[in-house]
């Protein structure tokens, strides 16, 4: 069976395993699953991840992370989709709870958070969203 959203499925899996409280969560890996993964690393949002090799196929392995009890990821959601692609220019990149959460943009320079991403006048496809 073919995966149409492999981001929206990442966020996904992330959203469960924290609704049950598991400590880590595997899937599929790609680069741009990586990249997402940096990004919420280097915010605060998961303590860490490894990409496991298995023969030809490699796997993502990210830890959540938590405080007092709580999963630190309170929001993970899609805004553009394969169906319904969001692009956005640096003064049109939303700001996610006044910018207590992050905006994911993919940029021809990578990708980037919002704040990132107006302080270098770009704009790009918001990916999704973080709080």
């Amino acid at each position: 069976m073919s995966m149409n959203d492999p981001i929206a499925d990442m966020f996904t899996r992330i959203r469960n395993a924290q609704r049950v409280e598991k400590r880590s969560v595997h899937m599929p890996s790609s680069k741009m699953k990586v990249a997402i993964a940096t990004l919420l690393k280097d915010e605060g949002y998961i303590d860490g991840f490894e990409v496991k090799q298995q023969g030809a196929k490699s796997d993502l392995e990210i830890s959540l992370k938590y405080h007092a009890g709580r999963p630190v990821i309170e929001r993970i959601e899609r805004v553009s989709r394969p169906g319904l692609r969001v692009y956005r220019g640096c003064g049109a990149i939303p700001n996610v709870m006044n910018g207590l959460g992050v905006a994911i943009v993919s940029t021809s320079r990578g990708l980037m958070t919002d704040r990132k991403a107006r302080a270098t006048g770009m704009g790009g496809e918001v990916i999704g969203i973080v709080a």
